[in-house]
């Protein structure tokens, strides 16, 4: 069965396990989503999912998506995503119009999460690269500058210099994080440590490409 959910990040807090460690969780608000439509190989070249999560109303939605709903039999949500499925898997059952819960992960399993980071704006290359400052001595004028842009023959900046500019915002995908907890009441998930995004955020939880036992 393919598995995967949409969520919304709530944010950070710390629970303890059954040695009485603390473990740094993130807080997902995942579903319920509802399959909006399902790829496949035949049609689209591809097997998938759409998932569609957070309700929206009606009149908040163009033509072209309340036409899609309307297809799908299902009311309008605001975000729409595509969980990939291997070719060698079936859909178990997962019809149209089929509701996913948090429960679709339980404790104790590993799963990648993906968002977009947090966005800094422009940002100068100590921020941006870790670079290393100038002299704050008076005098020096060279305190948090790029420095040296390479050759001096060509008399042009090589494409890939690390240079300031626009700093996050961008899809990040992190691997292998352990489900801590699950509340299917709630539909909350905990995972182990951080994800990518600000609070708020919309965040796809799938099943990990690097198997973990």
């Amino acid at each position: 069965m393919p598995k995967g959910i949409l969520g919304k990040k709530l944010g950070m807090t710390q629970i303890f396990d059954e040695t009485g460690h603390a473990v740094p969780v993130t807080v997902i608000e995942a579903g319920p989503c509802v399959v909006v439509q399902k790829r496949t190989a035949e049609r689209n070249g591809y097997t998938a999912l759409q998932l569609g999560f957070d309700p929206l109303p009606e009149k908040r939605v163009n033509k072209p998506l309340k036409g899609h709903f309307q297809a799908a039999g299902v009311k309008p949500v605001r975000y729409l995503r595509e969980v990939r499925v291997r070719a060698d898997e079936d859909f178990a059952g997962l019809e149209v119009g089929a509701e996913i819960k948090a429960d679709v992960f339980s404790a104790g399993e590993y799963v990648d999460v993906v968002g977009v980071t947090k966005g800094k704006g422009f940002a100068g290359t100590v921020k941006r690269h870790n670079f290393k400052r100038g002299p704050m001595s008076h005098g020096s004028m060279y305190h948090r500058r790029v420095g040296s842009l390479g050759s001096t023959g060509p008399q042009r900046v090589f494409p890939g210099r690390r240079m300031a500019g626009r700093l996050g915002g961008e899809r990040r995908t992190i691997q292998g994080l352990k489900v801590v907890r699950v509340d299917a009441d709630r539909n909350l998930i905990l995972l182990k440590g951080s994800v990518p995004g600000p609070r708020g955020s919309l965040v796809l939880i799938k099943e990990t490409v690097k198997h973990k036992s």
